[in-house]
């Protein structure tokens, strides 16, 4: 290093004075990361492919995917015995599952299709169509909320299906793509990231992840790659948060513990 002239030092602080300096970039907060504790398990039937999940009155519905074995059902939580069902067309992959008033809503993967159902029958009541991929799908008491394995939910028309605006979800400043089954609770949307074992904690109205749910060992042995964490139901009276998977023989309930 060799020392500055007086002369040069002079003009260097005389410039500076008169500079404007612009703030270095702040860097985006990472998220925190829950860990979790298993409460109860419950048996799940191993054959189903589960694409969607939700709690109402006593019960879970689940939706199951694979051209040929979709399905939407009401299941027993403490037998895993399906109580009631109905099969989609063997054209249709089934995809995401929610509810709106008296009414079942169930999605499907690459066929652009809704279908409705009545709740208590099972009957179809209506059809909607819609651009692009289903997934997941959850609603905020308002609107319905989908995902299509991109980085962005869609807020949609409970009763004409009709899209409302879109928010792009980041995580650190970045974009957290494979969006993939939702549920509201308490104010967030909880989505799956396909083919991992996190959950990400959403704020509708940014999109930023507020936090991770790392839920990793909850099921240690799987038979293959398509064995994934996939299904999140919520129970809001009891506070109850159920997982489960894709293929897996079990449904848990669990309570998450503090950030590490």
């Amino acid at each position: 290093m060799h020392p500055t002239p007086p002369s040069s030092r002079r003009a260097l602080l005389a410039a500076l004075a008169g500079a404007t300096l612009a703030p270095l970039p702040l860097r985006a907060a990472t998220p925190p990361v829950q860990g979790y504790q298993v409460v109860n398990s419950y048996p799940h039937d191993p054959d189903a492919f589960t694409q969607g999940l939700f709690f109402h009155d006593g019960f879970l519905y689940e939706s199951t995917g694979l051209r040929g074995r979709s399905s939407i059902r009401k299941v027993e939580i403490t037998t895993g015995r399906v109580v009631q069902g109905v099969e989609l067309p063997a054209e249709f992959f089934g995809e995401g599952i929610t509810l709106w008033g008296d009414r079942l809503i169930g999605i499907t993967w690459q066929e652009q299709t809704a279908f409705v159902l009545d709740l208590k029958t099972f009957k179809l009541w209506r059809k909607f169509s819609y651009a692009g991929e289903g997934w997941g799908i959850t609603h905020d008491g308002r609107e319905l909320i989908m995902s299509d394995g991109t980085a962005e939910l869609r807020f949609l028309d409970p009763l004409s299906f009709k899209e409302l605006r879109r928010v792009r979800v980041t995580a650190g400043g970045r974009p957290v793509e494979l969006l993939n089954e939702l549920e509201w609770v308490e104010g967030e949307v909880y989505a799956n990231v396909w083919q991992s074992d996190r959950i990400a904690r959403i704020n509708p109205k940014t999109g930023q992840v507020t936090g991770w749910i790392d839920l990793s060992g909850l099921l240690p042995q799987r038979r293959g790659a398509d064995d994934v964490l996939n299904g999140i139901a919520y129970d809001a009276k009891t506070r109850r948060l159920f997982v489960t998977g894709k293929l897996w023989p079990k449904l848990f309930e669990i309570r998450l513990t503090p950030p590490r």
